[in-house]
């Protein structure tokens, strides 16, 4: 999968073959997200950057936070007020590029990215990484989810990262207070994957690796993640 080919407005729109659900729709926040709010590590004011569908910050928005959804999608964004709406929750979305997050400076003390660093090229990140220097204020704390070396090579994604690399490029303006290995929830099986022919696929998945891969209760693939938190300074 190369990062420049992946227009996530025609994913959403159901143009790029991935079948009838985003791959990461579970139709509820991720377990990740609910721990850290369980354990009181959600801040008052909170973005959640690349938020997709907005279960995650619906779910924030919940309890209690204040709660802003932004993605470059607009078809995203459309869908997310839409299901906020449904569930009586108050949320501020907006289509913005987490590369500049203009208009959101020194705003908010918590940031949620829930897969959203593994899509970004090498300049990418680093613009990104100064967006949200300048969206938040000091001492806000960054929650990031994104693929470890562990998911299989396979995988459709471009690009998955070692804890050095983390620790090199996010660790020169934030500082990790947490960066361990963690399980993320996907909407699809072994099976789902196999059997769609999708734009995102650059080469055939391995079946054998994915069968290494765990699932949760449904058969729904749990992917190797790297939770990471650090604190602005």
């Amino acid at each position: 999968m190369d990062e420049d080919s992946v227009d996530f407005e025609q994913l959403y729109q159901g143009n790029l073959g991935v079948g009838p659900h985003m791959p990461w729709d579970i139709g509820a926040p991720q377990p990740l997200v609910v721990e850290l709010a369980d354990a009181g590590e959600i801040g008052e004011d909170v973005l959640d950057v690349g938020c997709g569908l907005g279960d995650n910050v619906i779910f924030l928005a919940s309890r209690g936070h204040r709660a802003t959804g932004v993605d470059g999608a607009p078809t995203a964004i459309r869908q997310a007020r839409e299901r906020a709406k449904a569930q009586g929750v108050d949320v501020e979305f907006a289509v913005a590029e987490a590369t500049r997050l203009d208009g959101y400076e020194n705003r908010f003390d918590t940031v949620v990215d829930s897969a959203l660093y593994h899509c970004l090229n090498e300049p990418a990140r680093n613009d990104y990484l100064a967006a949200l220097t300048r969206a938040t204020k000091p001492g806000a704390r960054l929650h990031l989810f994104c693929f470890s070396e562990e998911l299989p090579e396979s995988f459709p994604t471009p690009f998955r990262f070692s804890e050095a690399s983390l620790r090199e490029t996010i660790g020169k303006s934030w500082t990790i207070t947490r960066l361990r290995p963690a399980l993320y929830a996907s909407a699809t099986t072994a099976a789902d994957l196999l059997s769609v022919e999708t734009a995102l696929l650059s080469q055939p998945i391995d079946p054998e690796a994915l069968a290494r891969l765990g699932v949760d209760e449904h058969g729904r693939l749990q992917l190797p993640v790297w939770q990471l938190t650090a604190v602005r300074p």
